[in-house]
């Protein structure tokens, strides 16, 4: 699959930096009511130490995926790695939850510059024959990432307490810059040369962070408020874009590619109907069902474990057999997953919950390699910068609605006050609730995926003659 050493060894880098972020992800929503028991703090500030991360992910993606264009995708990768690292180390230490907010900002940062450059990378090279191994390897990582999270996370704060998460990834951190420093030498910036748009850079900015703020405030009139401003902002960003010499996007990218459009589309409902689900659960074992951090972790592990196995050998076949087709039989078992859990009661079996996750770490992995092998399948190379930011963006999107969907379920059936025995009954509704709209947006998903065309036979002719 990789033909030479320094191949091996950008794949091994990105998928231990791909393991590292959402390692850290899943293992902190097993530490949620950990974290909420220290700092005394209600749901929906406890929402605020998931989604902090996500939403500057989101903010810094699409800059970061430029800069990595005009400077190298190394190199991003790099400094991405070393933000990480450390802000992994200011949040395993943080006194207050004020500053481990401020550790998953930076931490923010770090993730947007090593998820908008490591498939770029990969794409640049590996052969179109072999990409989609090449991805579902990665993805397969980010899955073992996920898997791992729950069950050492749960075994570390039952063990450590919730900082030791943190501690963790920083050996980890070290290996990918070891890797990065020895065995990559190439650099990759095929926009060299060219202007950063610093001044669209700052309004998409603005615009991301006015729409998804705003989200999380629904149904307080200030997010209407903070929703509009964003829209605003990304029209106007939207009409600087089409003027400027230099965009931040070529929004020729999107111009008449269905294939490209539709799967971006595909995976924000994905990633919106399923990122959440892990913190959702997390409570609901924890607090509905009684067990202790390390047994809700176990039970956790399932879902991302299929989608770890499942993952590399879907991203093969999408090599060879339409990528619509695996991707949307994915995206449907999910959608039967998700509806499986809106009926949770107190009572709910573990098989019956068990049985839920199994069909959502399937239905996962069937859908997100082969999607990540059409996106970047369908563009030409130029575009691969711009491709690889917006497969992280619409990840990112899609895990900030989703987490702002809960938040909002938290806020209107609980409020501001600590969980407590007394509103157990408000926490599964929140939950329920959740799952119901999830469903709604994982079926809208599927009919994205199916009607994004053929992918097979229609990649531009720049990558067919890698071949």
């Amino acid at each position: 699959m990789a033909d030479t050493p320094e191949q091996r060894a950008i794949i091994l880098a990105s998928a231990a930096a791909s393991f590292l972020v959402p390692y850290t992800t899943s293992s902190i929503a097993v530490a949620l009511p950990a974290i909420g028991s220290e700092f005394s703090l209600d749901a929906v500030t406890l929402g605020w130490v998931m989604s902090a991360y996500v939403l500057v992910t989101l903010m810094f993606i699409v800059p970061m995926g430029r800069l990595s264009d005009l400077y190298g995708r190394k190199q991003i990768f790099l400094y991405g790695t070393i933000l990480f690292t450390a802000a992994s180390l200011l949040a395993a230490l943080a006194p207050s939850e004020t500053l481990l907010i401020l550790g998953r900002v930076l931490q923010g940062i770090g993730g947007a510059m090593i998820f908008s450059t490591s498939v770029a990378i990969i794409t640049d090279v590996c052969p179109v024959e072999t990409r989609g191994r090449a991805l579902g390897i990665v993805l397969a990582t980010v899955y073992a990432g996920l898997s791992a999270g729950p069950f050492i996370g749960g075994i570390l704060t039952s063990a450590f307490g919730w900082r030791a998460i943190f501690f963790v990834n920083i050996p980890i951190g070290l290996v990918v810059l070891d890797l990065i420093n020895r065995r990559i030498s190439g650099e990759w910036a095929h926009a060299r040369g060219e202007r950063f748009d610093l001044a669209g850079s700052i309004v998409y900015a603005g615009a991301i962070f006015g729409l998804m703020y705003g989200l999380t405030l629904i149904p307080d009139l200030a997010g209407t408020w903070w929703i509009v401003a964003g829209a605003v902002s990304l029209f106007a960003f939207i009409r600087w874009e089409k003027r400027t010499a230099s965009p931040l996007i070529d929004l020729s990218v999107f111009r008449g590619n269905l294939t490209f459009g539709l799967s971006n589309l595909a995976a924000m409902f994905n990633y919106a109907s399923t990122y959440a689900v892990a913190v959702l659960l997390s409570l609901y074992l924890q607090y509905i069902k009684g067990f202790p951090p390390d047994l809700a972790g176990l039970i956790l592990v399932v879902q991302p474990v299929l989608q770890m196995v499942i993952s590399p050998a879907a991203g093969r076949l999408s090599d060879t057999v339409e990528p619509r087709l695996i991707a949307t039989a994915g995206m449907t078992m999910t959608t039967a997953g998700i509806i499986l859990l809106i009926f949770l009661t107190p009572e709910t079996p573990l098989t019956y919950l068990i049985a839920s996750l199994i069909l959502l770490g399937i239905g996962y992995g069937f859908f997100s390699s082969p999607n990540t092998n059409a996106i970047m399948s369908s563009v030409e190379r130029r575009f691969t910068g711009i491709a690889s930011g917006m497969v992280a963006t619409m990840r990112a999107s899609g895990q900030l609605l989703s987490m702002a969907i809960a938040m909002l379920t938290f806020s209107l059936f609980i409020g501001t006050a600590a969980i407590t025995p007394d509103n157990y009954p408000a926490l599964l509704l929140s939950v329920r609730v959740s799952f119901i709209i999830f469903a709604v947006l994982c079926g809208i998903g599927v009919l994205a995926s199916y009607a994004r065309g053929q992918v097979l036979g229609a990649q531009p002719e720049e990558y067919k003659s890698d071949a």
